[in-house]
Order: C-alpha cells, then structure tokens, then sequence
C-alpha cells in the first residue's frame, strides 16, 4: 500500500482511502469497467458509490497513473498500464480484453499520412478477433451439432 500512495503523492494526489481501494482494484483486473472495480472496492469499503468511483478514476486518468480505454460497443475500461503506447485486442464474442506491444516499438508506433498540424502522441489501435475460449467454446457446439 505505501507504493501505491508514494504514487499518488509523485502525481500531485492527495492520498485518501478510496483512491488507494481503486488503484488496487484496478491493478488487480486490468481493463476492469467502473462496475467492476465498484464490485471490487465494495467489499473494503462497503458505502463507496459509483460516482464516487468515476471521480476517482477521473482523478486517476487526468493524473496519469491510469488509463482509461474505450473499445467500440464497450463500456469504459481502465488499467494501470500507462505511459508505453500499447495496444489492445477484444474478442467479438465475449468482450475479453488483452495488451499487445507496440506495433513497431517506439511511440506513437504508427505515423500518420496527414497529421493536419497535430503533434501526435500517441496511437490507438484495437485489434478485433476470436479468444482462445470461444473459438474452443464454438468448437464445441459446432462438433455437438454434427454429431
């Protein structure tokens, strides 16, 4: 716990029970959802409300020391993988999410044709296919089917 409030002091943030509660839950499920880390965070401090917990994590976010993803058709995710550019694949079925390194190694990992007078940062790609689960999982069903 003192790394995590170390942390919270180097960002500027002032060091209070709930923040502790969420950086922990959300280190301990990356690309949680805010209903997730709620969930989590509930069962130490049993009256933390979701507002509480999105102030948090916007306290988190704009600090840096979280990262707040939005994959198309999915609620808000965030983990405390920051600051290396990685990337993200979500599987179509079950919503899974996982980190991919950067595609070429360095940021922004891509460069764009245009820039249009932007200086850019930062890349996000999502990349978008089957998890291991539910291609096993469709495996399954189309064997069950034919059989």
């Amino acid at each position: 716990m003192d790394a995590d409030a170390d942390l919270l002091r180097s960002a500027g943030l002032r060091v209070t029970t709930p923040r502790l509660a969420v950086l922990r839950a959300s280190g301990a499920m990356p690309h949680a959802t805010a209903d997730d880390i709620l969930t989590a965070v509930s069962a130490e401090l049993p009256t933390t409300s979701h507002q509480a917990v999105y102030g948090v994590l916007g306290a988190l976010t704009g600090a840096g020391l979280v990262r707040r993803i939005e994959p198309a058709g999915s609620p808000a995710r965030y983990e405390r993988r920051t600051g290396d550019n990685h990337h993200h694949i979500v599987c179509t079925m079950c919503g899974a999410v996982e980190d991919v390194d950067c595609a070429i190694g360095h940021a922004p990992c891509l460069t764009p044709s245009e820039t249009h007078g932007f200086a850019v940062t930062t890349a996000e790609v999502t990349y978008w296919g089957i998890c291991e689960r539910c291609a096993a999982a469709e495996r399954d069903d189309t064997e069950v089917a034919t059989a």
